[in-house]
């Protein structure tokens, strides 16, 4: 597993991600997935560092997340043809949610941040991330690296008037209720807890940008999960 405090430090554009899918389903050897990517992103990245720490992430997300969880990995692969272009930041978040602990941090941050309605700054940002992790030498870099890769991905804006961003909640939607499922099975797989109630789950702040339609009913024709009943509770796990 990458280490809690590096790996995401490189902006990552969606066009990138698309890249690093499509390869990976032409691909089965990592050094192919590579080449390929080292040959695409040089019309957008000059440099050979810059150009390497990109790929080392994408290559986290679409390629050693199979090491991660298998099922989902292979399931993100499946689903990924058949789905609008629209819809594939679903699998995106969901693969980086798994591999990335980091990420999945700073994504529950923001999304504490926008339920409550407080503004949103990147040292606000920082600050929140110190507090709980400490100060990690690539801390600042890391998570100034994804807030600027949910502004690419449409699940951030920023408002240059006092340097804020904006939560776009819900803005992600999808009616294909197994990939709504799917990204479910990723968060609760990167979630610190075995379990949670269905309604913490379906409202997981690092979920924001999501719109979550999935019932109880989906839930219990789902084989990915898991329900159990606690006192007034039904209790999500997953099946493994």
């Amino acid at each position: 597993m990458p280490d809690k405090g590096v790996g995401f430090l490189h902006n990552i554009n969606l066009s990138w991600l698309d890249a690093a899918a499509e390869s990976r389903l032409r691909n089965e050897d990592m050094s192919a997935v590579r080449n390929e990517l080292e040959q695409f992103l040089k019309q957008d990245l000059k440099g050979d560092v810059s150009r390497r720490k990109t790929i080392d992430v994408l290559i986290g997300i679409w390629y050693k997340t199979a090491s991660m969880d298998q099922n989902l990995h292979n399931q993100a692969l499946a689903f990924y043809p058949g789905i609008q272009s629209k819809e594939r930041i679903w699998l995106h978040y969901g693969l980086a949610l798994l591999y990335y602990p980091f990420f999945r941090q700073t994504l529950a941050i923001i999304g504490q941040f926008a339920r409550a309605g407080e503004p949103i700054t990147r040292q606000a940002i920082k600050g929140r991330l110190a507090g709980e992790l400490g100060h990690l030498g690539s801390l600042n870099r890391a998570s100034e690296r994804i807030v600027a890769s949910l502004v690419d991905w449409g699940a951030l804006v920023h408002q240059k008037k006092g340097n804020l961003y904006i939560p776009q909640l819900q803005i992600f939607k999808t009616n294909n209720l197994d990939v709504q499922g799917w990204l479910l099975a990723c968060a609760l797989s990167a979630h610190p807890s075995e379990q949670l109630p269905l309604p913490d789950l379906i409202r997981l702040p690092e979920l924001f940008p999501f719109q979550i339609t999935i019932t109880l009913d989906g839930f219990r024709k789902n084989a990915k999960f898991t329900i159990q009943k606690q006192g007034m509770w039904d209790m999500v796990g997953l099946n493994v």
